[in-house]
């Protein structure tokens, strides 16, 4: 059995929704890092400018780890529920409506493909 070598990177407390978050995670999954910056460098999302800082951060986990970069690739991007922050705004014949304010924790697992060996 061969061990996998992986590298980890979390945020939270992001301000996005985590269903915002999910979207642009699903994108990346399973892509190689460079392919998977590449593609978040290219979205016009909130999200994926703050996916695309902790992307960073799991390839600099793994090079400090010692993993060989050329061989990362994305393998597993979750975007859990955090907090949230709920204020009431004042609407019409005196009465409140609650606004919902959506934080998440995003996780990034950046991990080395295994070499396919010759036969």
């Amino acid at each position: 059995m061969v061990e996998t070598k992986e590298a980890k990177a979390l945020l939270r407390y992001a301000r996005t929704s985590p269903l915002k978050a999910r979207q642009v995670l699903r994108l990346i999954q399973g892509k190689e890092v460079g392919e998977a910056l590449y593609t978040l460098r290219a979205l016009p999302k909130k999200a994926a400018k703050i996916v695309e800082g902790v992307l960073k951060s799991a390839i600099a986990n793994a090079e400090q780890k010692g993993l060989d970069l050329d061989r990362l690739y994305v393998k597993t991007a979750v975007a859990d529920d955090g907090p949230m922050f709920r204020k009431w705004l004042p609407r019409a014949h005196g009465r409140a409506t609650m606004l919902r304010k959506r934080l998440s924790h995003i996780t990034i697992v950046v991990a080395e493909k295994p070499e396919e060996e010759e036969d």
